[in-house]
């Protein structure tokens, strides 16, 4: 079974798959005289082709498909891409910096430890670690159930470098993959970053996107702390399709409350994956 990154890819490799079967029995020697010739891959034609394909891909369930088609993007089962959130586990080494620090700022939820500042141009941000990133083991320590204040002295109490940390990545959070329309709108609106309403019959709306929800990434870039307008400028210079990781505003809320709002402006990491 395929799994697909959005609801287009999926209905447009339906469509695919049955012109394809059509052309192949319409291409045998004795086709059913009820088969009507069905036109070529959509990724090989033309604006004018694409125009005259039935069902019209720009109107097939409503959806988008003829940007997919044009872009040679059709049908692309989901692939393991950096900016998908795995949930995996993955082990890192970490150094401090001349002040003696990782990076790092910490909260604990649900008996679990979380990554909810990841300081610009840290040995963190530099190895990767994610905003939502659930700290797992710190060379030898197990650090589920501790304090955020244990989990710090720890990291204090280690050497300035090869310091194995492993970590799962973003537990909490989820990626969807959506793909603008004609007005270059993939069809939901935030404020402060959190998306407060979905645009009927939109790509967000086809693919789940769910109000009450903070964005956290767009393309694999940490837009937590930066102004609205920034990530709307973001997301307008993508590219047709976006990947958006959020996660519910309730556990976000949870990750943030200790933590200055002044810090998340001022010091988190925005770099992409």
């Amino acid at each position: 079974m395929s799994i697909y990154p959005s609801l287009e890819d999926l209905k447009l490799d339906e469509v695919v798959k049955n012109m394809t079967q059509n052309q192949t029995i319409h291409n045998s020697e004795n086709p059913p005289p009820y088969m009507a010739i069905c036109p070529p891959h959509p990724s090989g034609m033309d604006q004018q082709s694409l125009d005259a394909l039935y069902p019209v891909l720009n109107d097939y369930m409503g959806l988008e498909l003829s940007i997919i088609a044009q872009n040679n993007t059709i049908a692309n089962p989901i692939q393991n891409h950096q900016v998908q959130v795995t949930n995996g586990v993955r082990k890192l080494v970490l150094c401090k910096d001349g002040k003696g620090q990782i990076g790092l700022k910490l909260s604990a939820l649900n008996n679990g430890v979380f990554v909810s500042i990841v300081a610009q141009d840290s040995p963190a941000a530099k190895a990767g670690v994610r905003f939502g990133d659930q700290i797992l083991q710190i060379n030898e320590d197990f650090v589920a159930g501790m304090s955020v204040d244990k989990v710090y002295k720890i990291f204090k109490e280690c050497s300035v470098n090869n310091i194995n940390v492993i970590i799962r990545d973003r537990p909490l959070e989820r990626t969807i993959n959506l793909y603008k329309d004609r007005a270059g709108q993939v069809g939901f609106q935030f404020k402060n970053g959190k998306i407060n309403n979905i645009v009927k019959n939109s790509s967000a709306a086809r693919n789940g996107v769910l109000t009450d929800h903070q964005l956290l990434e767009v393309n694999g870039q940490n837009i937590v702390g930066m102004k609205d307008k920034e990530i709307v400028e973001i997301i307008a210079n993508a590219s047709d399709m976006i990947t958006i990781t959020i996660i519910p505003m309730s556990i976000y809320e949870q990750m943030i409350k200790k933590i200055a709002p002044s810090l998340i402006k001022n010091i988190m990491d925005h770099s992409s994956i």
